[in-house]
């Protein structure tokens, strides 16, 4: 897989993308991986601090071994991900490819066994209680609509929405706007993200 890494660096964290300086515990690594499956795939940069600076890693095996113990036991159903190395002003760097799962959704398994869903929402990893799996394609006379077009447009600048809110932006009730929130999630246009309350929801796709 064919990566131009200054390129990517320069795309800054997103849905896709994430930077890790080193990686802390293979717990935590768990919850990005599974955003990542769970949502629409992303890469994994270690070596690359949080604002795109090139640090380096000291050891690939090191960091290998904790993605590995990762995906091999604190990702539930396991996820198969892919990774190469790359030398970029003589620092190592590792790039970590997830794809988007066929297999959703995945539980990131942290230190007293406690199983949580995540998503990537923007440039984060967030925990839901529920994943709704996409069942249709778009509608595209649907997205195409003053309503949903005017809700894309503020989800492209704010994280996330609730049903109220979208109700209050467009001016229907909040019947209508939790009923388009859910079709538009089923047809999986967004993400819902229900921990902590209220539900909210975010474009699965925002860059």
């Amino acid at each position: 897989m064919p990566y131009n890494l200054t390129e990517l660096i320069e795309q800054g964290e997103g849905t896709r993308l994430e930077f890790k300086s080193a990686i802390s515990t293979a717990h935590r690594i768990a919850r990005t991986v599974t955003a990542f499956a769970n949502t629409a795939g992303g890469t994994l940069i270690v070596g690359v601090t949080d604002d795109g600076k090139i640090a380096g890693v000291d050891s690939e095996l090191h960091e290998i071994r904790k993605i590995e113990q990762a995906t091999d036991f604190f990702v539930e159903p396991a996820i198969l991900i892919s990774y190469e190395t790359m030398r970029i002003d003589g620092r190592l760097v590792l790039l970590i490819d997830v794809p988007e799962s066929t297999d959703k959704p995945h539980y990131a398994v942290d230190e007293q066994g406690n199983r949580t869903i995540y998503v990537r929402n923007k440039d984060k990893s967030v925990p839901t209680n529920k994943l709704i799996i996409a069942q249709e394609s778009a509608d595209n006379q649907l997205l195409q609509s003053p309503v949903v077009r005017t809700l894309i447009q503020f989800l492209r600048k704010n994280d996330s929405i609730t049903a109220a809110r979208m109700a209050q932006l467009v001016n229907i009730s909040d019947q209508r706007a939790t009923k388009l929130l859910r079709q538009l999630t089923e047809q999986g246009l967004l993400l819902m993200v229900d921990h902590p309350r209220p539900v909210r929801y975010s474009l699965k796709l925002s860059e």
